[in-house]
Order: structure tokens, then sequence, then C-alpha cells
């Protein structure tokens, strides 16, 4: 009887713990129109890691409408995109080892997947978060927020 209540504990345990975990990942779409599908990140603390999957579902090559996904902190923003331009297209819309850049894909054109996976503590709690498209003014339409939660 012991051993039927212990197996029993231990199958519930288990399953109830499968099913609370928390999605360490975001699957975002980026169109031709300039649009992401999302307009917010939800990062569970408990993450160790989190990734995103960034996929191009439009038409266009990367030279005219790429895409790529950065998450910064939102006072960073304006000016790891004015330096990203200055970057150019070769490295991705993104001055090369930018401490201020939390992660970020690769520029992508039509069809087109990338994935960046970062380690959760480097997001401060207390700190605002987005995440954007720093191809050349994209992001005044393409972007979002990022929150730990």
């Amino acid at each position: 009887m012991k051993s039927c209540k212990l197996i029993a504990m231990l199958f519930v345990t288990l399953f109830s713990s499968a099913a609370f975990a928390a999605n360490c990942s975001v699957d975002i779409e980026a169109n031709d129109a300039m649009q992401f599908n999302t307009k917010a990140i939800e990062i569970s603390k408990s993450c160790k890691d989190f990734t995103v999957n960034l996929k191009h579902t439009g038409s266009l090559a990367k030279s005219i409408m790429g895409h790529n996904v950065v998450i910064a902190s939102a006072a960073d923003e304006k000016a790891i995109i004015a330096d990203g331009g200055a970057a150019g297209e070769s490295n991705n819309y993104i001055k090369a080892g930018d401490a201020r850049v939390v992660a970020h894909t690769k520029l992508v054109g039509s069809g087109e997947k990338d994935s960046v996976k970062f380690s959760v503590s480097k997001l401060a709690a207390g700190t605002d978060y987005v995440f954007f498209c720093s191809f050349p003014g994209h992001a005044m339409m393409m972007k979002g927020t990022v929150k730990l939660v």
C-alpha cells in the first residue's frame, strides 16, 4: 500500500512539474510589411537560457528587406541602432562587440531562419528591455517589449 502511494506521488510530481515548466524560447516571424508577429516577449526567471527563433516569411532579399531581432535595454536602443547603421549589412547592422546588446540574430531574408540562445542572467530585474530590428528604418515599426517574469 505504501509503495502504491509513493509511486502515485512520484508520478504526479513528475508530470505536474513538466506541465508547469517554463517555455524558454520564442518563435518570431518577420514579413515584408516590416512587422513582427508579436509585440512582447516574456522570459521566465526560471529559465537558465532563452532562445529566440526568427523566421523571415516574406519574399524579399535581406539586402532589400532584411530583418533581425536585437534584445537590449530600452535606454540603449537608439544608440545601438545608430551604431548598427554604421556597421552595415555585412555586420548584421550590429556594431562588432557591442556590449549593450544582450543578444541578436543574424540578418535574414526571404525564407531564411536564425536562432540565438543567451543566458537569462544577462537580464537585470527592474530594467526595461526591448527587442527590435536594426535594419535601417525598421525599428520604428518592428519592436516590442521584453519582460522578465
